[in-house]
């Protein structure tokens, strides 16, 4: 949105209006609070559960027997993985499949949580508007 030195300035996508010292405020509002992509940021998420689970289980390897982290303990919940060359990848898939749920399941939350703040945000400053709509009449 340009700037526009004359009067009021009328944000995008809505009918509030905004003096000229404050138009250069509202692109920066607007990006700041844009809903997440829910796949991206599930996506991105996902990457890094993988590469944590398969740095893990390959310090694991390398480390000697007797100063490891038990890392056994996820073969319990992550089905097929093992400490061994092989469950560095089944690591890795198990780490992006529950990092890509939980990103995903934590943009969602927000997206949620952003659109109910504004749309409560938005109906109170409606009804301060028309609040004296009566006296009027």
């Amino acid at each position: 949105m340009a700037y526009q030195p004359r009067g009021d300035v009328v944000t995008p996508g809505s009918h509030i209006r905004v003096t000229p010292e404050e138009a250069p405020v509202i692109p920066a509002m607007l990006y700041a609070f844009a809903p997440l992509h829910k796949r991206a940021f599930g996506a991105a998420t996902g990457v890094a559960g993988a590469l944590v689970m398969a740095l893990l289980t390959v310090a694991r390897l390398l480390m000697p027997e007797d100063r490891g982290f038990p890392l056994f303990l996820l073969g319990e919940y992550f089905y097929g993985y093992t400490i061994s060359w092989p469950g560095v990848l089944v690591g890795a898939a198990w780490g992006f499949a529950v990092a890509f749920v939980a990103g995903w399941f934590a943009a969602f939350c927000r997206n949620l949580a952003l659109a109910i703040s504004a749309f409560i945000i938005r109906t109170k400053a409606e009804l301060d508007t028309t609040r004296e709509f009566l006296d009027h009449i």
